[in-house]
């Protein structure tokens, strides 16, 4: 080998020895742009998107380094999302996170190309073609809220057996609300409970809901996961107590306010698990490729404070079986 060939030869494994460390080096120094399309504001959602970051930070992005994050929220009002996902669009966002079924196929309308990561979607439905193989710009994380429901209505009569009539608050424009309903008949049913639907599409049919509940003779709720009734949490938990109504909740934060019982998927957990997403897609996957994911971790919150004002004895399984006591 001649002298000049051994130092091409040496250049050549230099090169590639510093290929890795190049490419290392151009990704760090590439900033990436997530847009979110949630339901409720950020200060209501700390707790997810601090779950959010820490994933994020995890993998090396690091907001206001390496990351910038566009939050956009339709406070409730779900006719807000499609003019926020075209918002986001317009921003040239490298990814979008959503929550929900309608922030998704809000953004699912106004792009086919920029990939979507979604957090707790209740089915795959009109979403993605199966969890296996999403077959679009679309993947995530589901929460399996339809089955959810049935678990919540046998909670509910675990925790309040003198229960005969129930009532589902959901709103039924969101299009994981009807399979939810269907699963509530079908389980109140086995339970000999009858039911009712309070169908709540804004915040003006709140009041119309709770005077039908009481014309009925409502004496127990099972809240629906929507953003509008994350928005009217607070008046959802009053107007129960206030009628001494037993109710269970889709969410933590509705029984750290003051809600008696809650069963969901933990959401901080969740929103961690959106990073590994998010990375690998930034790294070139596609994620029409990225099976969508099931929950596995859940939570069983009971506010002992509440059950005790209701005059309710937490029965010694269920007790047992939960997560947090809040007292």
């Amino acid at each position: 080998m001649s002298s000049m060939t051994r130092r091409e030869f040496i250049g050549l494994v230099i090169a590639a020895s510093m290929w890795p460390l190049a490419t290392r080096a151009q990704q760090a120094g590439k900033t990436y742009r997530i847009g979110i399309l949630e339901t409720v504001s950020a200060a209501r959602n700390a707790s997810n998107l601090d779950a959010l970051r820490r994933g994020l930070r995890d993998f090396g992005y690091v907001e206001g380094r390496n990351l910038f994050i566009e939050y956009r929220s339709a406070d409730g009002r779900a006719e807000r999302f499609p003019g926020l996902a075209s918002e986001l669009v317009g921003l040239n966002v490298d990814l979008v996170v959503t929550r929900g079924t309608p922030a998704t196929m809000a953004i699912q309308s106004v792009t086919g190309i920029i990939p979507v990561v979604m957090a707790a979607m209740g089915g795959p439905g009109a979403i993605v073609a199966s969890f296996a193989r999403p077959g679009s710009n679309i993947t995530g994380v589901i929460t399996f809220s339809t089955e959810l429901t049935a678990k919540r209505v046998e909670i509910l009569k675990e925790l309040a057996p003198g229960l005969s009539r129930i009532a589902l608050l959901h709103n039924m424009g969101n299009p994981a609300a009807p399979p939810e309903w269907e699963e509530t008949k079908a389980a109140a049913r086995s339970l000999g409970l009858q039911t009712e639907l309070l169908d709540v599409r804004s915040e003006g049919d709140l009041g119309p809901a709770f005077e039908l509940a009481v014309r009925q003779h409502v004496d127990g709720l099972v809240i629906g996961a929507d953003g509008l009734t994350q928005m009217l949490q607070q008046t959802i938990i009053a107007f129960a107590a206030r009628n001494r109504l037993p109710a269970v909740y889709p969410a933590r934060e509705f029984v750290g306010d003051g809600g008696l019982i809650g069963y969901a998927v933990n959401y901080p957990n969740l929103y961690f698990r959106l990073a590994a997403f998010v990375d690998k897609i930034f790294k070139g996957a596609k994620p029409g490729d990225l099976p969508v994911e099931q929950p596995t971790k859940f939570e069983l919150v009971i506010n002992l404070k509440t059950a005790k004002a209701l005059g309710l004895a937490v029965p010694p399984l269920l007790f047992a079986r939960a997560d947090e006591l809040i007292e």
